[in-house]
């Protein structure tokens, strides 16, 4: 299998890691009183059944694709941030969410966070 061609390198995930650790960590970290987890983990065995989920749910429309939000449990919880997949009815910026499937959660976050 050849690499998917949007792929970029480890040199370029760095600096975009630094960059976001520059310009946003610093100011979640000041008015959260605490550092905050930047990077989650899930299986491929996870992602690919939840790929198979919408390719299945989505039947013979449009190419589905899957969009990823940032959000936060609430303040009851230990874990401050996360992150959760929803599928989508397309792959261009403005399609729908298809809400007739469910979001992927339960993600492992680094804690604390690991620089990539």
């Amino acid at each position: 299998m050849s690499k998917p061609s949007n792929c970029i390198t480890v040199t370029e995930a760095r600096q975009l890691q630094d960059n976001w650790v520059a310009t946003r960590a610093v100011d979640i970290e000041r008015a959260m009183g605490s550092v905050d987890t930047r990077e989650f983990l899930f299986s491929v065995a996870e992602l690919q059944q939840f790929l198979d989920y919408i390719k299945a749910g989505t039947g013979l429309g449009p190419q589905p694709g899957v969009r990823i939000y940032f959000a936060a449990y609430d303040s009851a919880t230990n874990d401050k941030a996360t992150v959760f997949l929803a599928p989508t009815l397309g792959v261009t910026p403005g399609s729908p969410n298809n809400y007739n499937l469910e979001p992927l959660n339960q993600g492992v976050s680094g804690f604390p966070p690991k620089n990539y």
